[in-house]
């Protein structure tokens, strides 16, 4: 095996001291940390950028949640219109569809109509129940949007935020369905429209009101 010959020694005048100029150990690794600090920073930055990508074009229906498959929270609160107490426990035994909504909100405005579409429809199944649960709202001004939009289904007003909270709501409009078990089957973020409200309405619901349902999300 052959290997690279020894250099020349030479030394150096007295009182000089050595000029190097090339890296010893110490300066290799100092290159080698900052070269690895810096693939570090790019990483990062990356993956930065394609959360902020997906962010803006990703579907913000799609947000998962842990409630799917598991006991819905309690509700319990007062009318929005009436003030009278309602209990989602009087509903048990039932497929439970639960809309979060504001008066504030645009996109609850536009699902307004669909919302009503789907409870006419439904409506006559004695398994199915409507709640709206008024989000982070102002009474005078949730009394007004029902009163302008109508509301033949019961809505309750979250007065401490407690409910959303438990139910982890980003946003709204947020819409969860229970199945007759008392179990989370579905979760809907953002307005009920077209592809989503023919989901809902030929598919999640039906299903869910013939039985237990499948496992959906």
């Amino acid at each position: 095996m052959s290997t690279r010959p020894e250099p020349p020694q030479t030394t150096n005048p007295p009182n000089n001291p050595p000029n190097n100029t090339t890296d010893t150990p110490a300066n290799s690794d100092d290159r080698f940390r900052l070269r690895g600090w810096h693939l570090a920073v790019v990483a990062t930055l990356v993956g930065l950028f394609l959360l902020f990508y997906q962010g803006l074009w990703g579907d913000p229906s799609a947000i998962p949640t842990v409630l799917i498959g598991t006991p819905a929270p309690t509700i319990v609160g007062p009318n929005v219109v009436s003030g009278a107490t309602i209990d989602l426990s009087q509903y048990r035994g039932k497929v439970i569809m639960i809309n979060f909504w504001a008066s504030w909100c645009y996109e609850c405005r536009v699902e307004h109509e669909n919302l009503l579409a789907l409870y006419n429809q439904f409506r006559n199944n004695p398994d199915f129940v409507l709640l709206g649960i008024n989000y982070q709202d102002k009474l005078e001004d949730a009394r007004q949007y029902l009163d302008v939009h109508g509301s033949p289904f019961q809505q309750v007003r979250d007065v401490k935020g407690t409910i959303s909270i438990d139910y982890g709501v980003y946003g709204v409009p947020e819409t969860f369905i229970i199945d007759k078990h008392g179990i989370i089957r579905h979760k809907q973020v953002g307005p009920i429209v077209g592809p989503v409200y023919t989901l809902l309405t030929t598919q999640v619901l039906p299903t869910l009101l013939q039985g237990t349902g499948p496992n959906l999300s």
